[in-house]
């Protein structure tokens, strides 16, 4: 079955970076929508960056302007590049692909931003 991976989660100090990556195990087709979410603790999922309509992004207003999404279809890879993190991007961070039939996500990769 399709699977998405993922990658590059860690401890960072406020104002850090970090790259995540979600690698999909095989093809999927018919893609609606690509993107990454986040759930911190006592919080509810959220949509921080995604693919719409093609290749047009859209960002949380949390994040626009620190975090780029970005894919390599050669290397069937999503990622998510995390410039300048605060504390509250603190969370558990999930890609997630949505098709006509289904929706697949990753399973998730700690962000945990402290000093």
């Amino acid at each position: 079955q399709v699977q998405l991976v993922e990658s590059g989660g860690g401890l960072v100090q406020p104002g850090g970076s970090l790259r995540l990556s979600c690698a999909a195990s095989g093809s999927i087709f018919s893609i609606d929508a690509m993107g990454w979410y986040r759930q911190a603790p006592g919080k509810q999922r959220e949509l921080v960056a995604s693919f719409i309509s093609g290749a047009s992004t859209k960002y949380a207003d949390s994040v626009k302007g620190r975090f780029t999404i970005s894919r390599d279809n050669a290397k069937n890879t999503m990622y998510l590049q995390m410039n300048n993190l605060k504390p509250e991007d603190t969370a558990v961070y999930y890609c997630h692909i949505a098709t006509i039939l289904r929706h697949y996500w990753g399973q998730g990769t700690q962000v945990t931003v402290s000093s």
